[in-house]
């Protein structure tokens, strides 16, 4: 796919992969850390100024955190040490980046993948109303960028 191959480079700098979920539950059993996009590029490109989720029917995010069994333990861990969660992000424009973590989804092993996909679904579009002004705006983001007077959150 041409798309795929002209953003590998960016992408291996970063140390992004494309998480097949035996792997990826690897990586948390052994105690290293994971950012999982489960809308992947289709949100990248298709989401709107309202940021819908655009995951159609994806779980293999929750198989992986089932799995694994890192849910609580991983989130608790991100939010007792760091309080935002720092990652590499390429983007266009300079903008200010901020990570708000919610609360942790504990582990539960009587649900489903496609469960578990809607209780984080729920909860990110709960944070998305908190934290961001709809619809979003890229002037609004740049102007945003340079204001020494707004508080950060």
């Amino acid at each position: 796919m041409i798309a795929r191959d002209s953003i590998k480079p960016c992408l291996d700098i970063v140390g992004c992969i494309e998480g097949k979920k035996a792997f990826c539950v690897d990586i948390l059993k052994r105690g290293y850390l994971l950012g999982i996009a489960p809308g992947g590029l289709r949100e990248q490109n298709f989401s709107d100024e309202n940021y819908s989720l655009e995951w159609s029917t994806r779980t293999g995010f929750a198989e992986v955190a089932l799995k694994s069994k890192v849910i609580a333990r991983l989130s608790k861990w991100l939010y007792k040490h760091f309080r935002y969660l720092v990652l590499p992000i390429y983007g266009g424009f300079p903008v200010k980046l901020r990570t708000y973590i919610g609360e942790p989804i504990p582990y539960d092993p009587n649900l489903t993948a496609k469960e578990l996909a809607e209780k984080t679904k729920i909860a990110i579009e709960n944070l998305r109303d908190r934290h961001q002004k709809l619809p979003g705006n890229i002037l609004r983001g740049l102007l945003e960028r340079f204001d020494k007077n707004k508080k950060d959150a």
